[in-house]
């Protein structure tokens, strides 16, 4: 990863399997869910049909990346084996590749086969929500790969994490993680790293809104932050909403982590996300 610094704004190249991905502003992520029990439903897409217009769709409206996922991991669910991902996810990265060639694809996965499998059938960045805690072969597969790792936090795993998550100091173990996995990366060769905290993944919503206010921490360390706080619970239960209503308390999160510091908006709502970006550049140079 290329760090330069262009009128104090700071620039990211990300070589996503030899398609560059120049972050000089926030991006977005689409989120693609090719599940039947994701905890938002309306990001369910199973025929073939759901998926292309989704994916047309999030690309016109700015996302510069799809996140393709076979699996929810929401609070509770239950694990798929490496197999039964595989079976949903392939075929749906080969038919976004196939017709949008020019898409970068993440594959969000945590075991180390399908990550395999997903950047030969045209996936270019892996985004694994164990952060390499679930597969001991994830880091030296990614490795072998010109290919981004999203390395994110989470405490326990998902059918557990959210029961009584506990820490002294959420930020300085979080912190303390990433310093900690990014250097097993490099060991790994994994050249461009993405760090993401985990917002909801075995943290209370103080944890979540502590990390939040605190993402700024996270520069030391020179690597690109992606937040995904998209209709989370930590937006619907503040708010007394439920994740459906949840799009305009995402707005403002939204806006809070990028004053704060992210580089990525992981999302279900692109062009909310691209407006929220837009309005933040244009005050910026005002």
């Amino acid at each position: 990863m290329d760090n330069a610094s262009v009128n104090d704004k700071k620039i990211c190249t990300l070589n996503c399997n030899g398609k560059l991905l120049v972050i000089d502003k926030p991006a977005v992520m689409g989120i693609i869910n090719i599940t039947p029990d994701s905890f938002y439903a309306k990001s369910r897409k199973r025929t073939e049909d759901e998926i292309l217009a989704t994916v047309s769709e999030m690309m016109a409206e700015g996302a510069a990346i799809l996140d393709v996922g076979g699996q929810s991991t929401r609070p509770g669910s239950a694990r798929l084996s490496a197999g039964e991902e595989d079976s949903r996810i392939l075929p749906a990265i080969e038919l976004i590749y196939k017709n949008f060639p020019e898409a970068i694809i993440s594959a969000d996965t945590y075991h180390a086969s399908v990550a395999k499998n997903v950047i030969k059938a045209g996936a270019s960045i892996i985004n694994d929500i164990s952060g390499g805690m679930m597969d001991d072969e994830m880091l030296s597969t990614v490795g072998k790969f010109p290919v981004p790792y999203i390395c994110m936090h989470i405490q326990g795993r998902p059918e557990t994490m959210q029961v009584n998550p506990a820490y002294e100091d959420v930020v300085q173990e979080v912190l303390d993680f990433f310093i900690f996995q990014t250097e097993r990366c490099r060991q790994h060769n994994i050249k461009d790293v993405v760090i993401d905290p985990g917002f909801g993944f075995g943290k209370t919503i103080r944890h979540n809104l502590q990390l939040l206010k605190n993402l700024s921490v996270f520069k030391m360390l020179d690597k690109p932050v992606l937040v995904g706080l998209s209709r989370k619970g930590t937006v619907y239960k503040t708010l007394n909403v439920t994740a459906e209503e949840a799009l305009n308390g995402t707005t403002a999160l939204n806006m809070i982590a990028l004053l704060n510091g992210a580089s990525i908006l992981r999302v279900h709502d692109a062009k909310e996300a691209a407006e929220v970006i837009k309005l933040l550049e244009a005050y910026n140079t005002a």
